[in-house]
């Protein structure tokens, strides 16, 4: 049971990662290289819904498979730590995508309906930035984990 659980964990722990690493520096950058900004921005804006449950959903496993980790484990301060960081992962991850993504995409729809592009709306601006911090902070939590995860499975 678990080499199973080991398993899901690495496997959920992976995908989270893979997913916010090739999202933000190969998908967003490409679009936004390839499209003009406002079909690119459409095309992010149908991605996000996926992205953000995929990742709450990745997450969400690595953190209940760590905890089931971590009841067996011998190295349970190093797991602990690896909860607490993929935790907070967690709980930037879905703060991004139930509060801060439907707000961003209320503030591009009136911006749209002003006139104004979004990139000119401080608000839009400002969401904009806390998702980008969020989703570096997921990242990092994510890589943090899995270093102080990595050390704690040899034992």
């Amino acid at each position: 049971m678990s080499g199973l659980i080991r398993f899901l964990y690495l496997l959920a722990l992976g995908l989270w990662i893979g997913e916010v690493v090739c999202f933000s520096f190969l998908v967003a950058p490409a679009l936004f290289a390839v499209l003009d900004p406002a079909a690119a921005a459409d095309v992010t804006a149908a991605i996000f819904p996926g992205y953000y449950r995929l990742g709450a959903a990745a997450a969400a496993t690595a953190v209940a498979c760590a905890l089931a980790i971590r009841r067996r484990a011998s190295a349970r301060g190093r797991w602990t730590a690896a909860l607490l960081v993929l935790t907070a992962g967690l709980a930037a991850t879905l703060w991004a995508g139930a509060v801060v993504r439907p707000r961003a995409q209320r503030l591009r729809a009136a911006a749209a309906a002003a006139g104004q592009a979004p990139a000119e709306n401080e608000a839009f601006r400002a969401a904009h930035r806390l998702a980008v911090m969020l989703n570096g902070a997921a990242l990092l939590a994510g890589l943090a984990g899995l270093g102080l995860s990595a050390s704690a499975l040899g034992e």
